[in-house]
């Protein structure tokens, strides 16, 4: 399996990353295979503490094992687009993109898995069969699948040059005071919290676009178009700015007056070049519940 590191991923521990990539394995099993060099970075062996580069090719020659396979599980899929070449998924809330060490049942690759079977990309393994990016576990909307490796990587071009057009809609916790505003701050990986991203001088550069389409007495609702596609980037940049996404208990909102599956956030817009096309792709989805219930909510208290 050949896998290469996306900006992402630059700075990230060579076992680290692999654990999250190859969830069938466990981090000391990874360190083995490293250590014995069945994982090469660049055709050289390293060490598991390496810190990735984008644009490593990370080689691993290690043998599968049977038992560890990712299960097809026939879980409804909400198809919003398809072709030859791939397809644009809306993922509900509370569905991980793809299985984690943790949680290897009832994910979006899954179900992936049950409708297309090997009719889907393996660049980045078994365990992201497909799977172009991601969305949060509680974060819902337009997601795009790769049917085979050639389309896979002609819309990974497209995301890494940012000619992907990708809007979300979000309430924020209190009122935002600007109508609009280019929040242009750099976020990398919170060095005391792995799990959780944060602004910080030495970052990647992160670029959102926030436009307030209404005002509550408590919250505001807002569309944002990411420039950039970091980690968290959204919830991390609102946070900064001292009004995270409603209900985004990591990073600081705490729980609201209105019960929710953590964030009020929807990827709800999608524009692309179909593949090995010049024809312009444009989806759009309407409010999931979750969004609607919250948006309700402060509508009635007006």
């Amino acid at each position: 399996m050949i896998i290469i590191a996306g900006e992402n991923e630059e700075n990230i521990r060579l076992d680290a990353y692999l654990a999250e990539v190859m969830p069938e394995l466990s981090r000391s099993k990874i360190q083995g295979f490293i250590k014995n060099s069945d994982i090469l970075i660049n055709g050289s062996a390293k060490k598991p503490s390496y810190s990735l580069k984008e644009g490593d090719r990370v080689e691993v020659n290690i043998p599968e094992e049977k038992n560890l396979k990712i299960e097809p599980e026939n879980i409804p899929l909400d198809i919003v687009y398809e072709d030859d070449n791939m397809l644009v998924v809306n993922k509900p809330s509370g569905m991980l993109t793809h299985p984690t060490n943790m949680e290897r049942t009832n994910t979006l690759v899954n179900a992936l898995l049950y409708k297309f079977g090997e009719n889907l990309s393996d660049i980045n393994g078994d365990f992201r069969r497909g799977i172009l990016h991601r969305l949060d576990r509680n974060t819902s909307g337009l997601l795009m699948i790769a049917k085979n490796n050639k389309s896979h990587e002609f819309l990974a071009e497209q995301i890494k040059n940012h000619t992907v057009v990708k809007k979300y809609r979000a309430i924020l916790k209190g009122i935002f005071p600007e109508d609009e505003k280019i929040i242009n701050l750099p976020v990398g990986r919170n060095p005391n919290q792995p799990h959780k991203m944060m602004v910080r001088e030495d970052g990647k550069e992160s670029t959102t676009i926030l436009k307030v389409t209404n005002r509550f007495k408590e919250a505001t609702a807002v569309e944002l178009t990411l420039i950039t596609g970091r980690t968290h980037q959204i919830r991390v940049h609102t946070s900064f700015l001292n009004h995270p996404v409603y209900n985004d208990t990591l990073y600081g909102a705490g729980k609201g007056k209105v019960s929710t599956q953590e964030q009020v956030l929807q990827s709800f817009f999608l524009r692309f070049t179909k593949p090995f096309s010049d024809e312009i792709i444009e989806l759009e989805i309407q409010p999931d519940e979750k969004y609607k219930k919250v948006l309700n909510y402060f509508e009635s208290r007006k």
